[in-house]
């Protein structure tokens, strides 16, 4: 189980970090985020880039599915523009323990 708290912290208002440039739509501001598991690693800050999409990413590399059409755009566009695609998640994540 994973459980992702984020929330909607106003459009980056307060961020001191400007947002990678993928498309006119994002990624956007950067979010806050909480990640509770049993897999979490434990006292880990994770700096990998991700947008709520990261979620969806998460879902669909754990359980092999087809990445989503808009997820594979924003993360062409993002690269094209020089920064890497958004994580899935699976860097704050250890699923070798337990």
């Amino acid at each position: 189980m994973v459980v992702v708290i984020t929330y909607d912290e106003n459009g980056g208002f307060w961020d001191h970090a400007a947002p990678p440039k993928a498309d006119r739509w994002g990624p956007g501001t950067r979010i806050p985020a909480i990640v509770v598991s049993p897999y979490a690693k434990k006292g880990f800050v994770d700096h990998t880039m991700y947008d709520t999409a990261s979620i969806l990413r998460l879902i669909t590399h754990r359980f092999g599915l087809q990445p989503l059409p808009g997820i594979v755009e924003r993360d062409t566009k993002l690269v094209a523009n020089g920064f890497k695609p958004m994580g899935d998640l699976t860097g704050a994540l250890d699923f070798t323990q337990k």
